[in-house]
C-alpha cells in the first residue's frame, strides 16, 4: 500500500491491512469440504504421535524437532516447484506472527498445562476453541457473518467433546485454576490465528506453512540446545519415527491444508475441524495405542457431527425456495 505524505513533508505510517471479508453466499463444493476432514485427520494424528514421541524427548526439543522436519519437507517441495520464498520483511513479519500466535505460544503453554491438568480435561479446555472465534468475529473482527446456527453449531460440538472424553472429566474443572485458565488462553489464541491468518490469503499456502515453519523452528532451536541438550538425549526407535511423521502429516500437510480451508472456507467453518479432530482423534488412539473405546462415543460423535454441520452448512442452503 503507497505511503501518503502530509503537508509537514512526513510520511505517513501505512494503515493495516483489512481483514478479507468471507461472503455469506460464497460457493462450496464437496472438495472444501474434504479438505476440511483431510485437516481433520492430519491433526487428529498429533495425539497419539505426540504421546509415543515425548516419553523419550522433551517437549521443547520436540516441538524444534518435528518444526525443522516439516519446514525441510515444504522447502524440498517448493525447490521441485520452482516456487521461490518471498524474501520482503513484511512477508516474515506476517509468518512470524501467524506462528508465535498458532503454533508456539500455544503448544508451549499447553505441553507445560498438562503437567497439572488431566489429559481429558485439557481436551475439552482446548475444545472452546470455535466458541472463541465466534465471540471475537462476531463482537470485534465481524470479517464474516457470524450467524446463531454457527454458535449453536460451537456449543452442539463442545458439548460433544464433553460427551466423548466422559461427564466425570468435568468435576475435576477447578482443582489447578492456574494451569487451566492457561489452556484457556492459549484456544483464544489458537482463534485469533485462525483470523489474522486470513491476512495470508494473497500468499501460497505452501509458503506461508514453510515459513512459518522454519521459523517456529529456529525460534526454539536455542532453548532445546542449552535446555534438553538434545545430544545427551536416548530417544527411542518409535519416538524418532512418531516425531518424523508428525513432522510430515501433522505439521507440514496438516498446516497447508489449514491455510487452504481458511482461503475457501473462512474462519468459523475452518474452526469447526477442531470437533472432528476428538472422534478420529480417540479412533487412532484405539488403534495405534489400544485404548479402550469410550463408553459415550456414540452419543458425543452424534453430537459433534450436528455441531459441525451446523457450522459448516452454508446459510443459503437453509432458505426455502
Amino acid at each position: 500500500m503507497p505511503q501518503s505524505t502530509s503537508r509537514t513533508g512526513r510520511t505517513a505510517a501505512p494503515e493495516p491491512t483489512p481483514l478479507p471479508t468471507i461472503a455469506a453466499g460464497a460457493a462450496r463444493g464437496w472438495r472444501d469440504y474434504a479438505l476440511l476432514f483431510a485437516l481433520a485427520c492430519c491433526w487428529s494424528s498429533t495425539y497419539p504421535l505426540a504421546k509415543l514421541a515425548l516419553d523419550t524427548i522433551p517437549p521443547i526439543t520436540f516441538i524444534s524437532a518435528r518444526s525443522l522436519i516439516a519446514a525441510a519437507f515444504l522447502f524440498a517441495i517448493l525447490s521441485m516447484r520452482g516456487v521461490r520464498i518471498p524474501t520482503d520483511a513484511k512477508a516474515w513479519k506476517l509468518f512470524a506472527t501467524q506462528q508465535l500466535i498458532n503454533s508456539t505460544f500455544p503448544f508451549l503453554v499447553i505441553t507445560w498445562s498438562q503437567q497439572y491438568v488431566p489429559a481429558s480435561n485439557t481436551v475439552v479446555l482446548a475444545s472452546t476453541t470455535p466458541i472463541f472465534a465466534f465471540l471475537i468475529t462476531s463482537l470485534i473482527t465481524r470479517h464474516e457473518p457470524a450467524t446463531l446456527l454457527k454458535l449453536a453449531g460451537a456449543i452442539l460440538g463442545l458439548a460433544g467433546t464433553v460427551a466423548i472424553v466422559g461427564l466425570d472429566t468435568l468435576r475435576g474443572f477447578g482443582s489447578e485454576i492456574v494451569a487451566e485458565i492457561a489452556i484457556l488462553l492459549a484456544t483464544i489464541s489458537f482463534a485469533c490465528a485462525t483470523i489474522f491468518g486470513l491476512r495470508l490469503s494473497d500468499y501460497d499456502p505452501m509458503v506461508v506453512a514453510a515459513g512459518s515453519l522454519l521459523f517456529g523452528g529456529l525460534l526454539l532451536l536455542p532453548p532445546s540446545l542449552i535446555i534438553d541438550q538434545p545430544w545427551t538425549l536416548h530417544p527411542t526407535p518409535q519416538a524418532i519415527a512418531a516425531t518424523i511423521v508428525m513432522g510430515i502429516v501433522s505439521s507440514a500437510v496438516g498446516l497447508m491444508l489449514f491455510y487452504m480451508c481458511l482461503s475457501r472456507l473462512g474462519t468459523l467453518t475452518t474452526n469447526a475441524q477442531g470437533y472432528l479432530r476428538i472422534p478420529i482423534g480417540v479412533g487412532l488412539s484405539v488403534l495405534l495405542l489400544g485404548e479402550s473405546v469410550p463408553s459415550n462415543l456414540a452419543l458425543g460423535l452424534l453430537l459433534v457431527m450436528a455441531g459441525v454441520a451446523a457450522m459448516t452448512v452454508p446459510a443459503e442452503r437453509l432458505k426455502l425456495r
